[in-house]
């Protein structure tokens, strides 16, 4: 009997690597699998190739594109714009998922952050089918407005609606390619958000669900100019450089060490001139004793 522990004990920690490697050698086979199954779907259309987004950086956004806002009233998009930063969200109304699980993240973004709508930004959803009219939309708003609440907020953030006249010009300006399939009676699109500048370019765009918000509250400093934040965010806007082919901000390990060198000159001069004024100080003692 004990030699039968004493052998269990030995073999134990070979079992179990030997588990541990059939594990991830499994979950190894699962991936590369996944990935074969979706390259073959890809190329039997599937997944059509039209759909995804991509970046058009200082790209103009049509201004005098006319669309219809919630409450039925025609709108001009470029009526968004002209103060303030703008976050354009385009997605659909009717949407069965990723619709609502983008408006979802971009809600708990936006309450994660001390700007507020209305007030230091605009956001700006347009729906993608020209079928949908503005009484969906608004039960669309009452519903995220409700769950923002924030004061101002309400004029802050439109739903609008357009015919595709509209629409697609605006998605291709911002590069957000979507395609019908007509076999779902589904519309087959990306997810993700674009920020804008006061005058209607794209600066930043984030991609998915989920969109961290202190990287969004970046993104707004910087399409505006500056012009809301605070000192420490434009420190941080320093420090901070964005990466377009992630649609995220990176640390910039140079521009971290040119600030500290910078804060470092600063701390020595100030503690020369400090050791410099109080032995002034104790030589004009020294003399008024003698």
């Amino acid at each position: 009997m004990l030699g039968k522990r004493k052998c269990l004990k030995r073999t134990a920690p070979l079992i179990r690597r030997s588990l541990v490697a059939a594990c991830i050698w499994a979950l190894g086979a699962c991936v590369f699998s996944a990935a074969d199954a979706y390259a073959q779907v890809r190329r039997q259309g599937a997944v059509p190739v039209e759909v995804g987004i991509e970046q058009r950086l200082n790209q103009q956004v049509p201004l005098d594109a006319e669309f219809s806002d919630e409450a039925g009233r025609t709108v001009r998009l470029g009526e968004y714009f002209g103060k303030k930063p703008v976050i354009l969200s385009l997605v659909y109304y009717d949407c069965p998922m990723l619709c609502t699980l983008a408006l979802n993240g971009l809600l708990q973004s936006l309450q994660a952050i001390k700007l507020t709508a209305g007030k230091d930004f605009t956001v700006v959803t347009v729906s993608i089918d020209p079928r949908e009219k503005p009484e969906l939309a608004a039960a669309k708003k009452r519903v995220y407005l409700t769950l923002y609440n924030r004061p101002g907020g309400w004029n802050g953030w439109p739903f609008l609606t357009g015919t595709e006249e509209s629409i697609r010009p605006l998605a291709d300006a911002v590069g957000f390619r979507y395609k019908w399939d007509a076999e779902s009676s589904q519309y087959a699109h990306a997810t993700g958000i674009m920020v804008l500048t006061p005058e209607g370019r794209v600066s930043r765009y984030f991609y998915g669900i989920e969109y961290p918000s202190s990287q969004l509250r970046l993104s707004l400093i910087e399409a505006s100019g500056g012009k809301i934040g605070s000192p420490i965010d434009q420190v941080l806007l320093f420090c901070y450089h964005y990466d377009p082919t992630t649609g995220k901000y990176g640390l910039v390990i140079t521009r971290v060490l040119q600030l500290a060198a910078a804060v470092t000159v600063f701390l020595l001069g100030a503690f020369i001139l400090m050791m410099t004024l109080r032995e002034k100080r104790r030589t004009a003692a020294r003399i008024a004793r003698n």
